[in-house]
């Protein structure tokens, strides 16, 4: 499992879409979820979730959605709970990798998106992981202590060099070979 953390915008979102792009490729089926920022006029109004697997997409937080407040937004928990934990039981069963991006305060809210995360821990598929970096939660400790878990942090200085980094360390995973 790679873990990704970096401070907010530093491009981990980005990073995770290259090494996406670069799996497919190279005839990897990529499946999870992935978040991204909802824009409007240049403004951040919300974020929401994509599916990999199909590409659908769901909010997972705005300023119109019912749900708990967290900051300026409202979190989409039936959202997380019937898109999102479905998305990464789903790839857990036929993806090559599993990627979810990300595992911070607005997506611990949901229930059945922290069941379907605890069973990236216990699954031999490779995953490729996005962590809140200031967050303290039970779930996110176990996911800093998994025994393959290999943390890399995100900055302005590595990540046009991480892609090619995490795509060659998921595909050594998937061929069967150790990091």
């Amino acid at each position: 499992m790679i873990l990704l953390s970096g401070r907010p915008g530093v491009g981990k979102t980005t990073l995770v879409s290259k090494v996406v792009y670069m799996l497919r490729r190279d005839g990897y089926t990529v499946g999870g979820v992935c978040s991204r920022e909802i824009r409007s006029h240049g403004v951040r109004i919300g974020f929401e979730m994509v599916n990999l697997a199909d590409d659908s997409t769901e909010e997972l937080a705005g300023q119109g959605t019912s749900g708990p407040r967290l900051g300026r937004y409202k979190v989409n928990l039936k959202g997380l709970g019937e898109f999102a934990a479905p998305a990464i039981i789903q790839a857990l069963r036929t993806s090559d990798v599993v990627v979810c991006d990300e595992v911070g305060p607005m997506e611990l809210l949901s229930p059945e998106f922290r069941r379907a995360l605890e069973g990236l821990l216990t699954s031999e598929k490779p995953c490729l992981v996005v962590l809140h970096s200031r967050m303290a939660d039970p779930l996110l400790e176990k996911f800093k202590k998994a025994e393959d878990g290999e943390q890399m942090e995100v900055t302005e200085q590595n990540r046009e060099i991480l892609p090619q980094e995490v795509y060659v360390r998921l595909v050594w995973r998937l061929k069967g070979f150790e990091r």
